[in-house]
């Protein structure tokens, strides 16, 4: 099988886990803004925002430094595992230990609970990573798959039934003769809090599924192996805290930055919830990136030493700019019928025209992924550094500087300038150490024409709601014939 068609292969695998389990997240986002007023799914989006920021510091770049020594260290996966294990331990510890100074420093003071949730959804999901990483590299992506939809649609059957299945007994609607069980465990001021349980009892029930692996572990601390991937992991862990920075600061900090008065009839709370329901709108080209690297990092280390390499990853991002183009387009052209379909309650649409431009920066990060590869193939990581780095303090400053005077807008153009900002920074080093011939000025065309194209057919009227929905369907499929033959052109292929 050719190199590009076995990446395409693993892609779709990775991508279907990906989209369905999308979808049935995107299940909940009409299910919460049924059920949950903005302030209150506000505080789920600060709160996953936070987990986003320790995630990064339970794996400390372990992962990657794991695929990266699998094939030289036999005993690398035992290794990771074990340290691992180790720090989880104590960070969680900690996190327990200090939870109320943590709940007041959030301003959810006498909510200790949220804390202790996450402490053990973190644990499980560290726990784990290395054996996931481990079937990414044995190439069992259908194993892969099946573990994350289990994961997610458990996640989604708990929440229904948390959410609204304990809701319908407590009132006697459902199976009255189980009213006075479900009152003495079930309360409807906590509903927060099941979303929360929810995830962690989701997650827990991954572990059978990897016992073997788990069970094969031999606990190891072999300080000489373990610097090395130290060494490698260490500056991929502060990338990946700026990395967190670039992507959950503003759901992290909008309640705190926002001046009270800003949005009149709105609190700080609301529109937090606002903001983070149309984020889930645009990260429908996330979870293509999020698809295409589980596939693509393998791909390239396996790649590297290949005589035709560069002219290899020049077309996987030819391919990819073509395809993320192709999702920006046809999502953004039919918000309008997302929004309706997706968030429930008229107030969470007031932010609906933020999406597209969020999606170009979601473009720009898989950009940035892919021109990234020439620092891990290298083994020049710390450049990795280097230019997160650069892409985080644009955030803050961006952030800090328009969010008070914008709102919600300034976080939207400091996620943007960030990636771009990453982007050029990369390719220019990444030019000077590892060449590509990525022909960079028509990829970047069909960027912005994506853009201008959907600008423009956001301003064609309709005489009915008839011919905007035809419209919206058979310009997507035009789309994507022009791509596919800018694709196959001449000069843009290998």
């Amino acid at each position: 099988m050719q190199p590009t068609k076995k990446l395409a292969r693993e892609t779709a695998l990775y991508g279907l886990s990906s989209v369905v389990g999308r979808i049935l997240n995107y299940i909940l986002v009409p299910f919460y803004t049924s059920i949950f007023l903005p302030a209150d799914y506000g505080i789920l989006t600060e709160w996953y925002a936070y987990a986003a920021f320790l995630q990064v510091l339970y794996t400390y770049g372990m992962e990657t430094a794991y695929l990266r020594f699998a094939k030289q260290e036999p005993s690398a996966f035992d290794l990771a595992v074990s340290v691992l294990l180790v720090s989880t331990l104590v960070l969680s510890g900690l996190l327990v230990v200090f939870a109320t100074p943590i709940t007041i420093g959030t301003s959810y003071p006498g909510c200790e609970r949220y804390v202790y949730y996450f402490a053990t959804i973190l644990a499980i999901d560290t726990i784990l990573t290395v054996p996931l990483a481990q079937l990414r590299l044995q190439g069992k992506a259908s194993f892969f798959a099946s573990i994350k939809l289990f994961q997610i649609g458990l996640n989604v059957t708990l929440n229904f039934v948390l959410l609204y299945g304990a809701a319908q007994i407590d009132k006697g609607h459902w199976l009255a003769s189980l009213q006075p069980y479900i009152a003495c465990c079930y309360d409807p001021k906590k509903c927060v809090d099941y979303v929360f349980i929810a995830n962690l009892v989701a997650n827990a029930a991954a572990l059978p599924l990897l016992s073997t692996p788990l069970r094969q572990i031999k606990f190891q601390v072999s300080w000489q192996r373990l610097k090395l991937m130290l060494t490698y992991a260490w500056p991929l862990s502060l990338m990946g805290l700026a990395g967190v920075v670039n992507e959950m600061l503003s759901r992290a900090m909008l309640r705190h930055w926002l001046p009270p008065d800003l949005y009149v009839g709105q609190s700080n709370e609301a529109i937090l919830g606002i903001f983070g329901a149309c984020y889930k709108l645009a990260a429908l080209m996330l979870l293509c990136i999020q698809a295409f690297r589980y596939a693509a990092e393998p791909f390239f280390f396996s790649q590297a030493q290949a005589r035709d390499a560069p002219a290899l990853f020049s077309t996987v991002m030819h391919w990819f700019i073509l395809g993320a183009c192709f999702v920006l387009f046809s999502v953004s052209i039919n918000l309008d019928l997302l929004g309706l379909l997706l968030l429930r309650k008229a107030e969470y649409r007031m932010a609906l025209e933020v999406v597209p431009y969020l999606m170009l920066g979601y473009l720009l990060l898989g950009v940035y992924y892919n021109l990234s590869m020439w620092f891990k193939l290298t083994d020049k990581t710390h450049y990795g550094t280097w230019l997160v780095g650069i892409g985080a303090l644009v955030t803050i400053f961006l952030n800090r500087l328009l969010v008070p005077q914008v709102g919600y807008w300034g976080s939207v153009w400091a996620m943007v300038a960030s990636y771009a900002t990453m982007c050029l920074v990369c390719y220019y080093w990444g030019q000077k150490y590892y060449p590509i011939p990525y022909q960079m000025g028509r990829k970047l065309a069909y960027i912005i024409g994506t853009m201008v194209c959907v600008l423009l057919t956001k301003r064609i009227p309709y005489t009915n709601s008839t011919n905007a929905m035809v419209s919206n369907l058979v310009l997507p499929l035009l789309f994507g014939l022009l791509l596919h033959r800018l694709g196959h052109s001449k000069g843009t292929s290998r």
